[in-house]
């Protein structure tokens, strides 16, 4: 059940920037890509978020446990899934996009990065901030929203907007990450420097995600469910 939320977001929202951002005239752009994403989560969240939790990110599952909402025994699961998500997405991606003369992985394939790999040229410290800071503030956003004590029905809503705002933040940044999974499925095709530098996309999601449970679970928002 888990994978699919997470491929739905990287079909989505990865595929958004690899199909539609550049097109001549009628390209989404950066707007649009991040819209994309935010739609992604909006839609799987009302989906089956009664279902399965939406877990669409490794960072958000592990930043539910350190604020006290999730069981240690079920990370691997879901990590596990929604990397197989985030990669099964990406190799459909691939089938398509690639069905286009002149289609070329090395224009990046949405993947993240830093330095000459960031879309703007930021540094590798520079990408680390945004990318612990977003994801802290993300989880805040979801941990809040999915408080018993939040108005009831309004949780997608928010949380497909935050990842919206995050991305209209961060894409020039970082090609906007904060989400371990979703870097993965890209990287694996691209290969070479997108594969060097996951790690960046690994770590700073999941500090970000234990910073934001915590300060949630700080703030008063313990085991409010």
């Amino acid at each position: 059940m888990w994978d699919h939320l997470t491929f739905w977001l990287v079909f989505g929202g990865c595929g958004s920037a690899v199909l539609a951002a550049g097109v001549p005239e009628l390209g989404i752009g950066f707007a649009g890509v991040a819209l994309a994403f935010g739609l992604t989560v909006l839609t799987m969240a009302y989906a089956v978020g009664h279902i399965s939790g939406a877990h669409f990110n490794p960072a958000i599952t592990l930043g539910l446990w350190a604020g006290g909402r999730f069981n240690t025994k079920d990370i691997v699961p879901y990590w596990a899934a929604q990397v197989f998500g985030a990669i099964v997405a990406s190799g459909v991606l691939y089938i398509i996009a690639s069905g286009q003369a002149g289609f070329s992985l090395d224009n990046g394939f949405a993947s993240n990065g830093y330095g000459e790999h960031s879309p703007e040229g930021y540094t590798l410290v520079a990408c680390l901030v945004a990318e612990v800071v977003l994801t802290a503030f993300f989880l805040i956003v979801i941990m809040g929203v999915t408080d018993k004590r939040a108005p009831a029905g309004f949780a997608p809503l928010a949380i497909g907007l935050a990842l919206t705002l995050i991305h209209l933040i961060s894409v020039p940044v970082t090609n906007a990450s904060v989400n371990p999974a979703r870097s993965t499925g890209p990287a694996l095709f691209v290969g070479g420097w997108a594969m060097g530098q996951l790690w960046l996309f690994w770590v700073a999601p999941l500090v970000g995600g234990v910073l934001g449970g915590g300060i949630y679970r700080w703030l008063g928002g313990r085991d409010q469910t």
